[in-house]
């Protein structure tokens, strides 16, 4: 009988994911999820990063629970045991909030986008935010996510990819960054909010693109204000 040869070390592989799981506990102060932890590591696969966890796991250097997304604690570096790790990243944890993501927004010119997009929802399409970032008035119940795509917003460092945090809202007030209905063309879009005059100017951030002016105001329907914009492993309130 040919016995399994045991592992000799950590394969460069499995230093890349930890030094991941590190970062991301010192800065951001959460585990990565793991698609998050295959993008950092440059692995396509979300099953080759289970399998590379699943040793480390083995080896002492993490422990996962596997009823949540964000359940990796590193316990242990390359350069020994962390003390109290597990402690500090179920407090962590515990501060965390989950956003729906429940659709994607045009940062562009407005476009037609089918209702179904916007009623999508499982627990993969969700954003997990420090609790602490939000503003005091922030209520977790209206808060949502979409997916940016465009680059209308790129001087606002709103790039195509990135999530916006919104808030539910009906109204805004000149300068705020909203996602908008315009009703009369059945489109929606991502821009700076102004009202002139009787009209409503929605200004986007990339001087190559022109403002669109709404002469009705009833036809643009506010859909939320941005609150946050999530870029990689990067959270910034607005």
């Amino acid at each position: 009988m040919m016995m399994a040869k045991r592992r000799k070390g950590l394969s460069e592989r499995h230093k890349k994911i930890l030094e991941v799981l590190e970062r991301y506990q010192g800065d951001v102060g959460y585990p990565p999820s793991i698609r998050e932890i295959g993008k950092e590591a440059n692995i396509s696969s979300t099953s080759v990063v289970n399998y590379y966890l699943n040793q480390l796991e083995e080896e002492g250097y993490i422990e996962r629970d596997r009823k949540i997304s964000r359940g990796v604690r590193l316990v242990k570096t390359l350069a020994g045991p962390i003390q109290n790790a597990a402690e500090a990243v179920r407090s962590a944890l515990e501060d965390l909030i989950s956003v729906p993501v429940i659709g994607r927004i045009v940062a562009s010119e407005p476009v037609q986008v089918p209702a179904s997009d916007f009623s999508y929802y499982d627990p993969e399409s969700s954003v997990q935010i420090a609790r602490n970032l939000l503003a005091s008035g922030d209520k977790e119940a209206d808060l949502f996510a979409l997916e940016v795509e465009g680059d209308s917003m790129i001087d606002a460092m709103v790039n195509d990819g990135d999530i916006v945090v919104m808030k539910r809202a009906q109204d805004a007030r000149n300068g705020e960054m909203v996602a908008v209905w315009l009703t009369d063309r059945d489109e929606t879009t991502l821009k700076y909010f102004y009202k002139e005059g009787t009209g409503i100017r929605l200004q986007p951030a990339n001087p190559t693109m022109q403002p669109i002016y709404v002469d009705n105001p009833q036809a643009v329907q506010i859909q939320g204000k941005v609150v946050m914009v999530i870029r990689q492993m990067e959270s910034r309130p607005m």
